[in-house]
This record gives C-alpha cells, sequence and structure tokens, in this order.
C-alpha cells in the first residue's frame, strides 16, 4: 500500500494536502475521508461538487472552494478523466473523498500545459460531493 497525502480540514473547507516524502502511487488510489450517508452516486447521473486539485508534490492547479462555486457534470459515462469515473460512481453522497489519479487515468502524457499539469503528472483531488441526480 501506497503513502498518500493527507488532507486538512472536512467536509466542505478548502482543503490543504500534505504530501509523503515518497513516489506517487502507480494505479488509483482513493480514500473515503469523511462518510457521507447520502445515497450512492450512479453512473450516468449528474455529480455536484467541490474539489481541489493538485500535482503530485507540486502546485494547486485547480479548486472550487476559492470559486464559491460547485460544479456538476456527467458521472461514470466518460465525460471526464477516468480517475474520476472509477473513484466517485458508488460513493455516498456527502462523504469526502482523496484521490490520487496516476498519468494514465488522468491527462496522460500530454498534460494541460496551460493549467501547469505536466505529462505523466499524477494528480491529486479532494473531492466533497454534495449531490447527484
Amino acid at each position: 500500500m501506497s503513502t498518500l497525502p493527507t488532507a486538512s480540514g472536512s467536509f466542505g473547507d478548502k482543503p490543504v494536502l500534505t504530501f509523503p516524502d515518497a513516489a506517487a502511487p502507480e494505479g488509483l488510489e482513493v480514500v473515503v475521508l469523511e462518510q457521507g450517508d447520502g445515497a450512492e452516486v450512479e453512473a450516468g447521473q449528474s455529480i455536484e461538487v467541490n474539489y481541489l486539485g493538485q500535482t503530485w508534490g507540486g502546485r494547486i492547479f485547480d479548486n472550487s472552494y476559492d470559486r464559491g462555486s460547485s460544479i456538476s457534470f456527467p458521472i461514470g459515462v466518460g465525460a471526464v478523466i477516468a480517475g474520476w469515473d472509477d473513484a466517485l460512481v458508488g460513493k455516498q453522497i456527502g462523504s469526502r473523498v482523496l484521490v490520487s489519479i496516476p498519468p494514465h487515468l488522468g491527462y496522460g502524457e500530454r498534460g494541460v500545459p496551460q493549467a501547469g499539469i505536466g505529462g505523466g503528472d499524477t494528480l491529486v483531488f479532494v473531492v466533497d460531493i454534495l449531490g447527484a441526480r
């Protein structure tokens, strides 16, 4: 089992990630930091989340907490990176989830240079699942 970053705060708080002195895990790692008690997210639903995204050991490239508004998108149907589809389907609404996404389930060798995501970067997200319909 690999060592994952820790996240400060609780559901609804903007998290701060603290990274271990270790290499990023090779596979998808999903840890429920706070277990919600809502319905399970199903593939094909539109999911509403707040999230913070950071490259492994690097900088934050996106977060919805500072914008003050959540985002919604279809889940489990290939509308977002595969790591999100794989990590969030089946989780309960109200959960805070830490996800480490390897490049092959994220942006691959291309990365997203304009967002500061390099080719081959492992991505770490803290996701608060607000709802799904």
